[in-house]
C-alpha cells in the first residue's frame, strides 16, 4: 500500500517542484544600435583617404551588452546591404585595384547595458576612392545580434 501511495504522489511531487514560482530571466531581445545626432559616420557619409576618423554610436541592450564590430568594404559593384531609407548618389560600376578593407571586433566592458562606442580608424592614403559599406553589428551577452548597413563614400 505504501509502495502505491509513493508511486502516485511522488510523480505529483515533481510537478508540483517543477512548477515553483522562482523563474529565471530569459533575454529575448535583441539589442539597438542607435544613431544619434553625435553619430558618425552615417548614411552617406564622406570620409577622407589619408586621415583618421572617429566612429561613433550607441549600442543599449535589455539585459547586457557582449561586443560589437566594424565591417568596411568596397560596393565598386552596387551591391547592398544597406538598412537606412535614404539612398545614396553612387559612382559608376568599376573593378577594385586596391579596395579598403577593414574587419574588426570590439568587446564591450562586462555588466554594461548601455555603451557609447568610439573608436579611431585609420584610412590608408593608397586606397580606391569610391563608394564603400559601413556594417556596424551589435552583440548582446545572450547572442542576439542587431545590424545597421550604411552607405559611405571615401575620397
Amino acid at each position: 500500500m505504501k509502495k502505491q501511495i509513493f508511486y502516485y504522489l511522488f510523480p505529483m511531487f515533481l510537478l508540483w517542484a517543477g512548477c515553483s514560482d522562482h523563474h529565471e530571466m530569459i533575454d529575448t531581445e535583441y539589442p539597438e544600435i542607435l544613431l544619434h545626432q553625435d553619430a558618425f559616420p552615417i548614411q552617406c557619409s564622406t570620409i577622407n583617404k589619408g586621415e583618421t576618423f572617429t566612429f561613433r554610436a550607441f549600442f543599449h541592450d535589455n539585459v547586457q551588452l557582449g561586443s560589437y564590430s566594424l565591417d568596411i568594404h568596397h560596393n565598386f559593384d552596387h551591391h547592398t546591404h544597406s538598412t537606412e531609407v535614404e539612398e545614396c548618389d553612387l559612382d559608376r560600376i568599376k573593378v577594385p585595384e586596391k579596395p579598403f578593407l577593414f574587419i574588426r571586433n570590439y568587446p564591450i566592458p562586462e555588466g554594461l547595458r548601455e555603451y557609447p562606442a568610439s573608436t579611431e580608424i585609420e584610412v590608408p592614403e593608397d586606397i580606391d576612392s569610391g563608394d564603400y559599406h559601413l556594417m556596424i553589428r551589435v552583440t548582446d551577452k545572450e547572442g542576439w545580434q542587431t545590424m545597421i548597413g550604411l552607405s559611405i563614400k571615401i575620397e
